[in-house]
């Protein structure tokens, strides 16, 4: 079958230009051949864009699709097939919004990746960790001090996020097994962090040891390890072992930025979360000690941010929303404006993370046996990001791997 998307101003992410009259020719789930002005297909489903704007579909590398509860210790008590179909809405919308690709940064599975990748359900391609490798009593670790149960933590369900493994030869294990179960990355727990109970931001976490012994099994596999840091020496750390993907990164400083670039590693900094839990307006009772947690974090994601622009660090978009704050993904266009120009954030959300997350050419671009996931939107993003807002109702038509999936033409 195929698809011809006529008329339209085709936004390159490569040269960061709009292209005036272009025309795509679709075929199936992937871009056939692209055109200067009309082509003539006499078999093909033909839409006149009248000079819409034709852009990639967007990315988030850092999503929890199965966190829709922010107390995340609770999340252990739901059935399984409830937290599918919760999952499940969470990623439908995320597609509507124009997402099109998400890296899961732990709870979900194969089982979801699968149905999503047999189009059972209308959602983004999703990659995952399966569970995040956490240290005993680290970020992963979501028990209250009087509560000594270990077994859901070792051998975690759906939707937990963590999984406690401690010393390398346990750790290798966790890694394996996770990889086993069809992880696409590894991710690893290597400094304290905001929702979990008994650990500082400032700890880090897992020996050098065993965040090596990750690493390898990740190579092994022909994959690589992202790994939740906030503190500069926790982000030396774990690039020095050879970690590919820092994600948050708050609190990193020029030197780690340095290491960072020299490693060709990449930075993930997710505002969004910040923003939202810090929020006085957003209905949510939060206890007082994570909202100092995250009131500290978010006054230093910008300054983060501005120094990694400036070392012209690899910056890919994420946002790290958990429960009833999901909706607000698109926030993060608007918080990253603040020391990025437009095309730097949408490069953040296309080709970037198409790099980190092996994928270049086959997603983030509009070239050639690319895959056609694509937004068509009215008005120019280089000009106004907030066009890639909902709320504008800019976004008419949401299209992946060839079909619509929103169509408002």
């Amino acid at each position: 079958m195929f698809t011809l998307l006529e008329n339209c101003n085709l936004l390159d992410t490569v040269s960061g230009e709009i292209l005036p009259c272009v025309s795509v020719l679709i075929e199936g789930s992937k871009i056939k051949e692209i055109n200067e002005g009309r082509l003539n297909v006499s078999n093909a489903v033909s839409h006149d864009l009248k000079g819409k704007t034709l852009m990639p579909g967007l990315c988030d590398a850092h999503v929890h699709v199965t966190a829709f509860d922010l107390n995340l210790a609770k999340l252990e008590s739901y059935s399984p097939s409830y937290i599918t179909a919760r999952s499940l809405k969470i990623a439908e919308d995320m597609l509507k919004r124009g997402f099109t690709t998400v890296r899961d940064a732990g709870g979900a599975d194969w089982g979801l990746a699968l149905a999503i990748k047999e189009n059972i359900f209308n959602c983004p391609r999703l990659l995952f960790c399966g569970h995040a490798l956490s240290q005993t009593g680290g970020h992963g670790d979501l028990r209250g001090r009087n509560n000594d149960l270990k077994h859901y933590y070792s051998y975690p369900e759906l939707g937990i996020l963590g999984r406690l493994c401690d010393g390398a030869t346990e750790v290798r294990r966790a890694a394996r097994d996770e990889l086993r179960k069809g992880a696409t990355h590894l991710k690893i727990m290597a400094s304290g962090g905001v929702v979990s109970p008994n650990d500082p931001v400032g700890n880090n976490q897992f020996s050098l040891e065993e965040i090596r012994a990750v690493v390898e099994e990740a190579e092994a596999a022909k994959t690589y390890v992202m790994a939740h840091a906030y503190t500069a020496e926790s982000i030396k750390r774990a690039l020095d072992c050879g970690v590919r993907s820092i994600e948050h990164g708050n609190l990193i400083d020029e030197d780690a930025l340095d290491l960072l670039v020299s490693k060709n590693a990449f930075l993930v900094p997710t505002l969004a979360t910040y923003e939202m839990l810090c929020r006085k307006d957003s209905g949510i009772n939060l206890p007082q000690e994570l909202i100092e947690k995250a009131g500290d974090l978010k006054e230093k994601s910008i300054t983060s941010l501005e120094m990694a622009c400036s070392k012209l660090a690899k910056i890919a978009f994420g946002t790290d929303l958990l429960g009833p704050f999901h909706k607000y993904q698109s926030l993060e266009f608007i918080l990253r404006r603040q020391v990025m120009t437009p095309i730097e954030i949408i490069r953040s959300a296309t080709t970037v993370c198409a790099e980190l997350f092996n994928m270049q050419g086959q997603i983030g671009v509009i070239a050639q046996n690319a895959f056609a996931d694509l937004l068509i939107i009215e008005g120019n993003p280089l000009e106004d990001i907030k066009v890639l807002l909902p709320e504008t109702n800019s976004i008419k038509a949401v299209m992946k791997e060839g079909r619509f999936i929103v169509n408002n033409l």
